[in-house]
């Protein structure tokens, strides 16, 4: 019995995980494909969390969330394609016991944190639509903070609770898990030990999770369209979908994926179609996500990036008098740059402008007052009609 034990405890330093495929011509493709996706889904996800922080633009309760949901995605996106990424290429498609807890614990609290926040987002929308004068009251900073933390709380403890349960059990000789990443019910199966207390937790927060999370969604839906249906304006009707669009795209795409998972038939093929599944929500929906909420919202990443584009040029070469002042048409040429600075930068432009124009005409005027400061009583017309544009 204790050479079984020792046995066992020299085999449990690593799993060794299946994969996608075995076929080894596929290898190759396989990591091409996943990398692109990868790299794809990073630079989206961290490109909405900065410009959403660093736009003032978006600083409301909807890219608020949105930025959450970005750092969900991007969070258990990277829990699980560096290591699959990294098998592809390796001989052996091992991992290690410790590394294989840490992954399925983030797996499981970035996973959970996403489907509470999509809930949070769908009554934010709610708010949006059916209460618009009350908005900006309700929906609070110190609300938001309070709807995104609570997911992340109530994550962290479940997925603690999960993983705990897990590795403090036996496990058998065999340390095979068939599967790309550790994920929680293939490891249940190499367990010694009774795993119906461990099933039951598991299936019981997960039953949980999905209905609760999905009713909300659900009764938010219902009642903005019921709003969206009173509404006589074509426009406001409009603009309402055009709101929840984004997020209705996001939500089919992720509840179908998941209920794909957990309501298939059980057969021969449902291991390799659990695998492909897996392979969308986990790599893939993380990518798409910030695809389909920037190119659906007209504040979307694309346009935040041309907007910081054009703000580091434009902004760059305001400072410089000389591309500001003595041009034509000054009026339509501030409207086009204005909301690109600041209103102590426009102040500190206007100034330099006067100040180098006051300066160069003031050999041609020796009539000012005395004590009269530079400003508007000295300036000639065309100063008069830079001043108008402050």
């Amino acid at each position: 019995m204790a050479w079984m034990d020792q046995h066992n405890l020299t085999i449990l330093k690593e799993f060794i995980l299946t994969g996608i495929t075995e076929l080894p011509e596929l290898q190759a493709p396989l990591f091409g494909l996943f990398l692109i996706v990868y790299l794809f889904s990073v630079v989206g996800n961290l490109g909405l969390i900065l410009l959403t922080k660093i736009d003032s633009r978006l600083q409301t309760p909807m890219y608020f969330f949105l930025r959450h949901l970005a750092f969900t995605d991007l969070g258990y996106s990277t829990a699980v394609g560096p290591k699959m990424l990294v098998n592809f290429v390796g001989d052996q498609h091992t991992i290690s016991y410790t590394w294989c807890a840490t992954q399925l614990t983030f797996f499981s609290l970035f996973i959970i944190s996403e489907i509470f926040i999509l809930s949070a987002m769908a009554y934010d929308h709610y708010m949006a639509i059916c209460n618009p004068l009350l908005y900006t009251v309700i929906m609070s900073q110190r609300l938001c903070q309070v709807l995104v933390a609570i997911p992340y709380l109530y994550s962290v403890f479940l997925s603690l609770l999960t993983i705990i349960k897990i590795f403090i059990s036996s496990f058998c000789g065999h340390n095979v898990i068939r599967h790309f990443y550790c994920d929680s019910l293939p490891l249940i199966t190499l367990l010694c030990s009774d795993t119906r207390e461990i099933k039951l937790i598991i299936l019981s927060f997960s039953v949980f999770n999905l209905l609760s999370s999905l009713l909300i969604v659900l009764m938010s839906y219902i009642l903005i369209l019921v709003a969206i249906i009173r509404m006589n304006s074509p426009e406001g009707r409009n603009k309402a979908f055009s709101t929840c669009g984004s997020h209705l795209m996001v939500i089919v795409v992720f509840y179908g994926t998941l209920f794909f998972m957990y309501v298939q038939p059980k057969s021969s093929n449902s291991s390799d179609t659990g695998k492909v599944a897996s392979l969308f929500y986990t790599l893939v929906i993380p990518m798409l996500n910030p695809m389909i909420y920037s190119f659906r919202n007209k504040e979307g990443l694309v346009y935040s990036v041309h907007y910081f584009i054009y703000n580091a040029y434009y902004s760059k070469r305001l400072e410089k008098t000389d591309f500001y002042w003595n041009r034509e048409n000054l009026e339509e040429l501030y409207n086009k740059t204005y909301q690109t600075l600041s209103i102590t930068s426009r102040v500190k432009v206007i100034n330099k402008g006067l100040q180098h124009e006051t300066n160069g005409s003031e050999e041609e005027s020796p009539e000012r007052e005395k004590g009269s400061p530079p400003g508007v009583n000295d300036c000639h017309p065309h100063h008069h009609r830079a001043l108008t544009l402050c």
